[in-house]
């Protein structure tokens, strides 16, 4: 007879392939759709192909309007609702509005002294780098941000709060590390340049972890609801484990997901053994860094492998980023799996949100400003030096007649590769060779033979396209070079070490020559005299080597002087 959970696992199964026979291919074999051409680059045969997935549901224009709506609302607002890792919001209001010589506060500040400095969880929003709500809409946005609703637009994007069994409790969402303000716009999609959400991980085991559920009932006087989702969270936390990142700015999501798994059973579910919890498996994560940023979204369209190293070589990147985000807050992978199951069409919606995404146009944010005469010399150089691994991109201003000075900086179609490549430039390893450390735990696992992600570690990385480049720094996987001026140096020649900004003003926040962050003697205070801005380039993990060989000549010569490369940063700006 067959047992019950088999049974469930084929109906799971059967859900999965019946709801998705139509969807898109997510296999190893796919490839861009379009026209294809193919030419020698550095003795290297290299196509390309013309089009993308900017609809990849290939939805007709009222359906695909309403889904990227609701696909949108799903990034903002975590959708997952089997997630362990939630705050008791009415404890911890109770804490802040307690006075602050009271034992309770004398207590937390005592297991966690970064918290004292907040007197709210909006500070502490502020801190993790969360942005607000815009209040009115912005012409300059790419990306359409939906009005939540009152309530949730009162906190700040990527703030989740929900009712579990009857009380308030909040989490995360995609837009936490994947929105940003750019000069007073905020765009969804696009990297958070200092996300703290490894650091919140930190602090919620510092507090949670650390405090015996009686003194949290003693303290707290928390209702039995709250006591609940305490008492969940701090069991989630036993199979979790973070590290801190090398610098502001970098993510260590990979090294949680790692080592996460280790603190669990190595069957195919990684099922919660509380021995395991205790003494967790060897991994080197634990030694060795593989810090990264936060990846933009509008990218995706373009692309037929995901994550910086393109490790991931089949499977929806949604399903795996739910999967993933999921390990690291300590979930049940047996509720994870049925709730994908159970919530396909929440999955199709920000599938198609994320997808369709668009970068920040420069000429919105500094119109006028281009010289295209000079972004065309920069064109040029782009084409003979760069196109080979970055793609090829036409402009309107191949045809200019009738048009205007805007129209003509469009691009006008985007060529990459058919079959997204990884490629080893010499570029800092660390963050690609952490895949190797974990990533049998991941293909084992039955929920990723359920939604098709299959991982083989690369050496290298995926060169990316390069729409949006310009608003896209620091630069590299690992954020090691200010500018893209830095980029087009080589390694030899570049900064040790920069000094980060929020880009609050375009005039004092942004290098527009360089493109990038100004100089330090120009960086404004607070941020020249905090420590924690000051980005090191020389360790492994951070460091700023490689893309380099195609930056000299044969006889080791710089190929780019000071006013090429001014000339190719003019054309990287118009894309």
């Amino acid at each position: 007879m067959i047992s019950k959970t088999y049974l469930i696992l084929f109906l799971y199964s059967f859900s999965i392939n019946l709801v998705y026979s139509n969807t898109p291919d997510w296999s190893s074999s796919s490839e861009l759709p379009g026209n294809e051409i193919c030419e020698w680059h550095n003795e290297h045969y290299v196509c390309y192909r013309d089009g993308n997935r900017a609809n990849i549901y290939d939805l007709g224009p009222e359906a695909l309007d309403q889904t990227l709506t609701e696909g949108a609302k799903h990034s903002l607002y975590y959708p997952v609702t089997v997630t362990n890792l939630m705050i008791p919001n009415e404890s911890v209001n109770r804490f802040f509005n307690e006075e602050d010589a009271s034992p309770l506060r004398k207590f937390i500040f005592k297991i966690a002294k970064k918290i004292s400095k907040f007197r709210s969880m909006d500070e502490i929003f502020t801190w993790l780098g969360l942005h607000k709500y815009p209040k009115h809409p912005d012409p300059k946005t790419p990306n359409k941000i939906p009005y939540m609703g009152h309530d949730i637009q009162k906190q700040r994007m990527g703030v989740t709060t929900n009712s579990i069994h009857g009380t308030r409790s909040t989490t995360f969402s995609c837009a936490a590390c994947h929105s940003s303000d750019l000069f007073g716009t905020k765009v969804l999609g696009m990297t958070n340049r200092f996300p703290k959400a490894n650091e919140f991980f930190h602090l919620g085991q510092s507090m949670i972890s650390k405090v015996p559920s009686a003194a949290f009932k003693l303290l707290f006087n928390p209702s039995d609801e709250d006591l609940y989702i305490f008492k969940r969270a701090k069991h989630a936390l036993k199979y979790v484990e973070v590290r801190p990142p090398l610098e502001l700015g970098l993510d260590t999501s990979l090294a949680q997901v790692g080592l996460s798994l280790s603190k669990r059973s190595e069957d195919e579910y990684a099922s919660l053994n509380p021995w395991r919890a205790k003494f967790p498996r060897r991994n080197r994560l634990r030694n060795v860094p593989a810090d990264s940023k936060p990846a933009v979204w509008w990218n995706l369209k373009y692309k037929t492998r995901w994550l910086s190293d393109g490790s991931i070589v089949s499977g929806n990147p949604i399903h795996t980023n739910f999967l993933w985000n999921e390990i690291g807050r300590g979930v049940d992978l047996r509720q994870l799996e049925g709730w994908l199951v159970r919530n396909t069409d929440t999955i199709e919606e920000l599938t198609a949100f994320v997808f369709s995404t668009k970068a920040p146009k420069y000429q919105k944010f500094f119109p006028n400003q281009i010289n295209i005469a000079k972004a065309k010399r920069g064109q040029k150089l782009f084409l003979k030096n760069c196109s080979g691994c970055h793609g090829k991109y036409e402009k309107a201003w191949e045809n200019p007649e009738g048009l205007s000075y805007s129209e003509q900086l469009e691009t006008t179609k985007v060529w990459y590769h058919k079959k997204t490549p990884v490629i080893d430039v010499g570029t800092d390893p660390y963050r690609a060779e952490g895949m190797r450390y974990f990533y049998k735990d991941l293909n084992r696992l039955k929920i990723s033979e359920t939604i098709g992600t299959i991982v083989k570690p690369q050496k290298g990385y995926v060169p990316p396209p390069l729409v949006g480049v310009w608003a896209r720094l620091p630069y590299f996987h690992n954020n090691s070079v200010p500018t893209l001026f830095d980029v087009i140096t080589p390694d030899f020649k570049r900064p040790k070490s920069y000094i980060a900004v929020p880009a609050h003003s375009k005039e004092r926040d942004f290098d527009v020559v360089k493109n990038g962050y100004p100089a330090p003697k120009k960086i404004r205070s607070p941020y020249k005299e905090d420590k924690e801005y000051h980005f090191n380039a020389t360790r492994p993990g951070t460091s700023n080597q490689g893309h380099t060989k195609m930056l000299l000549t044969d006889d080791g010569r710089e190929k780019f002087n000071y006013k090429e490369k001014l000339e190719l940063i003019e054309f990287l700006k118009t894309l």
